[in-house]
């Protein structure tokens, strides 16, 4: 059976009974049918006095490019802690339609453990991604318009940009305003993927609809011939934004096929944004269960640190314990093994692999001071010999190793590490950052390419040079780094899989995200813009004549 026609065979429980198990009354709830909600914000009153759960962070090593299954993992330890008889919850980020479409597929687990209704939540959900679109392409539309009508603020340059959730690379660059009306203003624009929009991540990161409505006013939109910064509240703009998000900053609430409880809310991408859900979903996920399962996107050189370095600084969180996902798959995809091999047993190829493994599980064990446990994302192809060869391998580095069969048993598949989770989160953590606030904005990039991508330096562009000392004269040199780069390598190169030699990390341009508080640093070729592939997943995905959908994955 496929995962959608494996999602479409169990029933579900209705919404108004899932909230009931967090002892969410209906009143607290606004339903979208019967199996999705939203939560009101009014819930916060009525738990800001309860103690929090414990934070479990699911990331991994760095993948393949189908990814290694950090969403199915986190489903299966939520699934797993509820068999063991723990109260657990998931708080998940939101597919976006960019790899629905693209090469990835969606992103609400696989086999017995997801989260449902599938189609739902992998296409248009509650219309969040859409409500940051409109609100991040009204501001564009208020800019151009305010210059159509005599540009009072002496817009000299724009640098916000339009954004649209779709893998499109025909719009990273464009022309706007070519209708040659009189007074329009043509000028050179770009398109961002909205998930990697400032806009996604305001939601992610605002504590409330106030704290949005600042965020958004603080965007930067555009700079003045003086080289003064011109910011959305110039434009009147943020309350109309926020009209636009009153909705969308509310968490999604949902089910796994097991019908533990979900929140999903926000979808930044890790390897251009920030890469984790929102602190409103966190912060509320953590009042109302034991256990919060949350994921950090791609490798844990991009999602996790970002989640540490980013989220866990704005909010003075920290995880209990991380889970990092493996397979032997993408231990011998970085050993060097071919694909069309990576199938057939190599423990050559697993030994020269577990390089990579051992990198991430240095930096969060060392570098972060956090509790680790690797967890092995089994496939049909893994032999035993392969799983004992890894099991003896991290045994001599004093990490443990659970075996999780969630995709093929559900919950029953990962009642090991969920066990070991509940030893693991007790354990005495000596938490740190890898940089700090007061660091200069080269020296947060240096600390950063070198603790935890193991570069030996970074190189700059001269425009990345110039970015820099713009950013720090006006007085934003303390925000966070949130590095944009390729996720299949530690170095920003994706050829680079084994990273044997010495390399430098590249950085091309700088972007300050003023709004949403913090700096992004695009090194390599990593655009935020992705594009399709040469066959997307869109050309398979249909519906039939029973309104079915097929395709999604």
């Amino acid at each position: 059976m496929t995962d959608i026609e494996i999602a479409r065979s169990t029933k579900l429980e209705n919404i108004v009974d899932i909230a009931k198990k967090l002892d969410i009354d209906e009143e607290y709830i606004e339903q979208y049918g019967k199996y999705k909600a939203k939560i009101s914000e009014r819930i916060e009153e009525k738990l800001k006095n309860k103690k929090n759960g414990k934070l479990i962070l699911v990331t991994a090593m760095s993948p393949t490019p189908l990814g290694e299954g950090k969403t199915t993992i986190s489903i299966a330890v939520a699934d797993g802690l509820q068999k063991i008889g723990k109260k657990s919850i998931l708080a998940l980020r939101e597919p976006s339609l960019g790899p629905v479409f693209g090469i990835k597929g969606g992103a609400t687990g696989g086999g017995k453990v997801q989260v449902a209704p599938m189609e739902d939540i992998n296409l248009h959900f509650t219309g969040d991604i859409h409500a940051m679109t409109a609100a991040n392409n009204l501001l564009s539309a208020m800019i151009d318009n305010h210059i159509y009508f005599g540009n009072e603020l002496g817009f000299d340059k724009v640098v916000w940009k339009r954004c649209i959730d779709l893998n499109d690379r025909q719009l990273r660059v464009v022309n706007t305003g070519l209708s040659e009306e009189k007074k329009i203003v043509p000028r050179k624009d770009k398109f961002d993927i909205t998930v990697a929009s400032e806009i996604m991540a305001i939601v992610c990161l605002s504590e409330n609809i106030e704290d949005l409505k600042n965020k958004l006013g603080n965007i930067i939109v555009g700079y003045n011939k003086q080289e003064n910064p011109i910011y959305a509240k110039d434009l009147n703009a943020q309350g109309a934004m926020a009209v636009l998000l009153k909705d969308a900053i509310k968490p999604n609430l949902v089910q796994t096929l097991e019908h533990t409880p979900a929140i999903i809310h926000g979808g930044p991408f890790a390897n251009i944004a920030h890469g984790c859900n929102s602190i409103v979903a966190t912060k509320m996920a953590l009042k109302l269960s034991d256990y919060v399962v949350t994921e950090a996107g791609f490798g844990a050189d991009l999602g996790a640190e970002k989640f540490l370095d980013i989220k866990c600084r704005k909010t003075g969180l920290k995880p209990d314990a991380v889970v990092l996902v493996a397979t032997i798959k993408a231990i011998k995809y970085h050993g060097g093994v071919e694909k069309e091999k990576i199938q057939e047993e190599n423990i050559e190829g697993i030994e020269k692999g577990l390089d990579n493994l051992y990198r991430h599980i240095d930096n969060l064990k060392n570098k972060f001071g956090l509790n680790v446990i690797v967890a092995l994302n089994r496939y049909i192809s893994d032999t035993e010999k392969e799983i004992e060869f890894l099991e003896q391998k991290l045994k001599q580095k004093d990490v443990k190793l659970s075996l999780v069969e969630g995709w093929a048993k559900g919950g029953e598949g990962a009642t090991d590490i969920a066990k070991k989770i509940v030893d693991l989160v007790e354990r005495k953590e000596d938490f740190k950052y890898i940089y700090e606030d007061n660091d200069t904005i080269k020296e947060k990039i240096f600390k950063v390419s070198t603790k935890i991508y193991g570069a030996k330096d970074v190189e700059y562009s001269e425009e990345a040079i110039n970015e820099i000392e713009k950013i720090e004269s006006l007085g934003y040199g303390n925000l966070p780094v949130c590095i944009a780069k390729t996720q299949y390598s530690f170095s920003d190169d994706p050829k680079n899989l084994e990273c044997n030699n010495n390399y430098n990390i590249h950085v091309r341009n700088i972007e300050l995200k003023s709004g949403a508080g913090f700096i992004v640093v695009l090194a390599g070729k990593i655009m935020t813009m992705p594009g399709l592939p040469k066959v997307p997943t869109a050309e398979n995905i249909d519906i039939d004549e029973n309104g079915n959908i097929v395709g999604i994955f």
